[in-house]
């Protein structure tokens, strides 16, 4: 009886100190977890703050918090440091850091300096700060400010150190897209966009001049509807075929009502004999996608692009272009051409340009496809200086009322980078911030409403009671 009592009082204290040491062990077990998670947190956030191991991804849909193609192969050109050195109040730094990381994270040989405008105000003057906020680039003993902390003002200040100051000259004086122009025929956009690659964009004339100006790194002739003087041909001819850079944008020389375009033989001339002839016509197209767009026959859209720099990057886009002319094109005697792009063999062209009633079904129009682009190489004896000329049956295409279309941006900027001989900077442009705004109607936000606010948190709390009551 004794040894049963005994036992039975014994079962309880053996199953208590089971419990006990159980509960001892998972104690221990939960604190060594516990070291192991703290450890290898503490040894990542060591490895973060290493420049060698400081990587970050964006999961952005556009890549939104991603440097642009542009911006990694002006880096990857580096030969010399770069040191970017930023100028703000502390309590500013970590807002900076977001964009400036994504420069040193691209290469070793840029470098980040934060100066305090307040500690430091000797270095602050030094440099001509005008106020906090600003970033500043030295490369090779030359310096260059950022126009805005911005991927475009950075990088716009690299190019700057890089390659100088480079000038897109605009022929002024016969009827061409005004530079300065904010209507939808204007070129106010363009500029901005040269600008924020690091060009300077200005108007000139040659009426009063026997050469183009020899500071003009490339010269833009964009849809003038006046004939241009032998003077000015032979000033352009002659900036050419010394190793210039020109883009030609030659409309079709529509004549009736008020619209009156010359046929501008002198540009047309000089072009034939460098191997691109510009058809007296006008190509029309019936595309399933313009109309998408809400365009007409008489703004024929392209994606048949060939392998040249300029549109290498632009396969499966769309680019537009009003009231075009067709190209022919072949090499001449010191001019080697190759064709940009061409419409589909759908297109049809119009050789009566005396009439505003056109009639893209009538059986005696020429039949597509059509060439509305090409780009030239002047042979001028010396092989680190050739000419070379681009020619657009199109200047339409880069207005304000165009330019913003699908790619067409990225073909008026890609055709001035290879001008310049800037191939490397030749890429589709960063893009807008994607617009993720969901619309709906009031119907489906009452929905969202009941929903959301009323029938989501009546199931949880349903759920919790059941729960609960089943436990009891």
């Amino acid at each position: 009886m004794a040894d049963a009592t005994a036992q039975t009082k014994t079962g309880p204290a053996k199953r208590k100190n089971s419990l006990a040491a159980r509960q001892a062990r998972f104690g221990a077990t939960s604190v060594l977890y516990t070291i192991v998670v703290l450890a290898i947190l503490a040894l990542i956030n060591w490895l973060a703050q290493m420049p060698r191991f400081n990587k970050t991804f964006d999961t952005t849909s556009n890549k939104r918090y991603t440097l642009s193609d542009e911006t990694k192969k002006v880096v990857a050109g580096l030969k010399q440091d770069a040191t970017i050195t930023y100028f703000d109040r502390a309590s500013g730094f970590n807002q900076a850091k977001a964009i400036l990381d994504r420069y040193a994270n691209l290469s070793p040989k840029i470098h980040i300096r934060y100066v305090d405008v307040q500690k430091e105000p000797t270095i602050t003057r030094a440099f001509g700060v005008r106020s906090p906020g600003t970033a500043y680039v030295d490369i090779g003993g030359r310096r260059e400010e950022a126009k805005s902390l911005t991927e475009e003002g950075i990088t716009g200040a690299f190019l700057k150190d890089l390659k100088g100051v480079r000038k897109v000259c605009f022929v002024s004086g016969s009827g061409e897209h005004a530079l300065d122009d904010t209507d939808s025929t204007g070129l106010s956009q363009f500029k901005t966009f040269l600008e924020r690659d690091n060009y300077q964009p200005q108007a000139v004339t040659l009426v009063d001049k026997t050469a183009v100006p020899s500071d003009c790194t490339v010269l833009v002739i964009a849809g003038p509807k006046n004939d241009y003087t032998p003077n000015e041909a032979t000033a352009i001819k002659n900036y050419v075929q010394n190793g210039g850079r020109a883009m030609f944008l030659l409309d079709p020389p529509l004549d009736f009502q008020r619209e009156h375009i010359a046929q501008n033989t002198g540009l047309t001339d000089l072009l034939q004999s460098w191997g691109v002839t510009e058809d007296k016509d006008l190509v029309l197209e019936q595309n399933p996608m313009a109309q998408f767009f809400g365009f007409g026959p008489e703004i024929p859209l392209v994606s048949n692009y060939e392998s040249q720099p300029i549109v290498n990057d632009l396969k499966n886009t769309f680019t537009g272009f009003p009231i075009p002319r067709s190209l022919e094109v072949k090499n001449g005697d010191h001019t080697t051409v190759d064709k940009l792009f061409s419409t589909t063999d759908r297109a049809v062209a119009v050789t009566n340009l005396s009439s505003s009633e056109v009639n893209p079904a009538d059986p005696n129009n020429k039949k597509g496809p059509f060439v509305l682009g090409a780009a030239g190489t002047y042979n001028t004896g010396n092989p680190k200086n050739p000419g070379r000329f681009v020619v657009i049956g199109s200047s339409g295409f880069l207005t304000n009322g165009m330019i913003g279309f699908q790619s067409n941006r990225d073909l008026a900027l890609n055709a001035v980078n290879w001008l310049s001989s800037d191939e490397d900077l030749i890429s589709i442009r960063p893009k807008e911030p994607e617009d993720r705004r969901l619309n709906v109607t009031q119907r489906q936000m009452n929905g969202f409403f009941y929903a959301d606010v009323i029938a989501f948190p009546v199931l949880l709390i349903i759920g919790g009671i059941v729960i609960f009551a089943r436990r009891r």
